[in-house]
């Protein structure tokens, strides 16, 4: 990942700011995770994943997207400065997809300061940093504010969207122009605009960070209830919601449902949108609950009740130290 470089007018440039971007971009890390073939999500994300974390803590405590490190048997941690070290994922949380690592070492990097994704607007100048410094420092904008849904139920009520693009931005970091954190790197997306789409890249806001951060250090995972999963996948198709894959073993695979099955209500509550169907599930109540779900399947509509499951128990668990 580290022998390509940013076109030099697209690098960030430390004279264009107020703040020390080379300090900046030293707390930024590159990560790569193992993961053991018969793991949950092996199948999915791969069993070798890589991108980048950032130093929040003088303790060298690392946040980063946590798809990188969901089931991970071994993480290295790889500093700008050319030193690796091995990590310990600490924390996954699935709501708004932030993950820790623990480094098993000393990583001697600055901590980046947290900003305030709320102050960041759409036209705001930024810098997407991956670990390598200024040359793997892009000039960006954000291009976009608004809410997100993934077909793999997963919701953000406002994300971060920033152009250009680049496939690499897993974990990296969103510096404002006053060179704090304002989101972590997560996904490559097309943004609608005007005249058509853009490519650009979804960064999960750092203010979600803060509610959550004691009880991801203590308990592994937020100390609220965790949300219903059911295990399916969905996506819209000429504005129907049709499943596209169910999860192996999961609730909705036990329950018969069938790719190709479309979702027109849940609990007897139309739905239109991802979103919409995944807060009303999650309206249900906590993991366990039953989730009545009215289908279409071959021009037949039915209702099917099925129990729903903690997302975390179908994963293999990080070791906490």
């Amino acid at each position: 990942m580290s022998n390509w470089a940013f076109p030099t007018e697209m690098q960030a440039n430390p004279d264009e700011y107020d703040f020390d971007l080379r300090r900046a971009l030293d707390s930024v890390v590159g990560l790569r995770a193992g993961i053991p073939a018969d793991a949950f999500t092996a199948s999915i994300l791969g069993t070798e994943r890589s991108g980048n974390g950032v130093v929040i803590r003088d303790d060298g405590l690392v946040l980063t997207i946590g798809y990188l490190i969901t089931e991970a048997s071994e993480i290295w941690l790889t500093s700008s400065r050319g030193s690796v070290l091995p990590g310990s994922a600490l924390a996954y949380d699935y709501a708004s997809g932030l993950g820790l690592v623990q480094p098993l070492g000393q990583l001697d990097l600055p901590a980046l300061e947290r900003g305030s994704s709320g102050a960041c607007g759409v036209g705001s100048r930024v810098v997407v940093a991956g670990q390598g410094g200024r040359a793997h420092a892009l000039k960006a904008n954000v291009i976009g504010k608004h809410e997100f849904a993934g077909y793999w139920e997963y919701l953000l009520d406002e994300a971060l969207f920033t152009a250009p693009a680049h496939p690499q931005w897993g974990g990296a970091a969103l510096l404002g122009e006053d060179g704090r954190l304002l989101g972590v790197g997560s996904l490559l997306v097309e943004e609608q605009r005007d005249k058509g789409t853009v490519e650009g890249n979804m960064f999960v806001p750092i203010d979600l960070l803060e509610p959550i951060l004691d009880d991801m250090l203590k308990l592994g995972r937020p100390g609220s209830a965790p949300r219903p999963w059911l295990g399916f996948y969905v996506t819209v198709v000429e504005d129907q919601l049709v499943i596209a894959g169910l999860a192996q073993g999961g609730p909705a695979e036990r329950a018969a449902l069938k790719v190709g099955d479309r979702v027109l209500e849940v609990a007897g509550r139309r739905v239109n949108g991802l979103a919409e169907l995944f807060r009303e599930i999650w309206k249900q109540g906590a993991a366990g609950v039953e989730v009545t779900l009215t289908l279409l399947r071959r021009g037949s509509t039915s209702q099917i009740r099925l129990r729903s499951a903690d997302r975390e128990e179908f994963l293999k668990k990080p070791n906490l130290h």
